[in-house]
């Protein structure tokens, strides 16, 4: 039998009263993913992730780590796994360094070799006999992580970790969980940021309105939404009149370029027609859809929380 996956639930649905907050969700994470969790605001994340930890108990389902439910096999469960839901939160009057080792005895026991390491990873080492209430909100952030890699974790679950963050402190969380990812560890992440998650993730699954419309590969949704070319000129309305002339049909203006749908060679023929008519191009590229323009199709319905 092959192992176990790092996280897999199946059916999980999670009821207040008369109010679905989970709908019948099925996830599958598997090893060496980076793997991002997306959905509006009230979609059903954080619900979700609570689930998965066993923080909250499903009305109906279950969720498996490596395996083991945290429901059945308790603490056992999350042998293994780590992270942080809703933030990373910290004894303000106490140093970085001093609640990690809290944290460090309240799970058995850690080393100080081990402090030292995880305060290196995540660059805090020469404040980390400063109070946590002079840290910035990305050296929190990046202190939850410190505090997830005591256990030297094979799952890591991110809820948000760019939250609140500067570009410069993004840039530097993103190449964090570049460099975990790299290590080997399994990465779960919760994020707002849709070009974070397009630049970090190999999968994805996209939750709304507490059910999940999309779970697979990321290049692949990206694929599916594609095709197709931008024309920009300076004279559109021309270019688009040639285009139709020469059976691309769909031709359309949108914010001064024209976007159309043609195989190859068609393109080819037009480029050269474009010339010959005196039609400067500026540029003539294949259109790939974003992440963000995929999502805001895929939920624009949804109501903002």
């Amino acid at each position: 039998m092959s192992d176990p996956s790092p996280l897999e639930a199946r059916g999980l649905v999670k009821r207040y009263g008369d109010l679905v907050a989970v709908d019948h969700v099925d996830l599958t994470v598997d090893r060496g993913d980076v793997f991002g969790y997306l959905g509006p605001n009230g979609a059903g994340k954080t619900t979700s992730l609570r689930m998965l930890l066993g923080l909250i108990r499903p009305t109906e389902g279950n969720a498996r780590l490596f395996g083991r439910d945290p429901l059945v096999d308790g603490a056992r469960a999350l042998d293994g796994v780590a992270g942080f839901v809703e933030g990373p939160r910290f004894y303000p009057y106490l140093s970085g360094r001093r609640n990690l080792r809290l944290l460090g005895d309240l799970d058995g026991g850690v080393a100080s070799s081990r402090i030292d390491e995880v305060l290196d990873i995540v660059e805090l080492r020469d404040r980390a006999k400063d109070r946590v209430g002079g840290y910035s909100h990305g050296m929190r952030q990046r202190l939850g992580i410190a505090a997830s890699l005591l256990r030297d974790p094979q799952l890591l679950l991110l809820d948000e970790p760019t939250t609140g963050l500067d570009p410069a402190g993004m840039r530097d969380m993103r190449g964090l969980v570049k460099r975990l990812a790299s290590e080997g560890i399994t990465i779960m992440l919760s994020s707002h940021v849709l070009a974070e998650v397009e630049e970090l993730c190999n999968r994805v699954a996209i939750i709304r309105k507490g059910r999940i419309i999309y779970e697979g590969r990321l290049d692949e949704l990206l694929e599916s939404a594609g095709g197709g070319y931008v024309l920009r000129t300076s004279e559109p309305e021309r270019a688009r009149t040639l285009l139709l002339a020469h059976g691309i049909d769909g031709a359309e203006l949108e914010q001064g370029e024209v976007r159309f749908q043609a195989e190859p060679a068609a393109v080819e023929a037009v480029s050269i027609a474009l010339g010959q008519a005196g039609i400067g191009i500026s540029a003539l590229v294949p259109r790939v859809a974003t992440l963000e323009e995929l999502f805001l199709d895929m939920t624009e319905h949804e109501a903002v929380a």
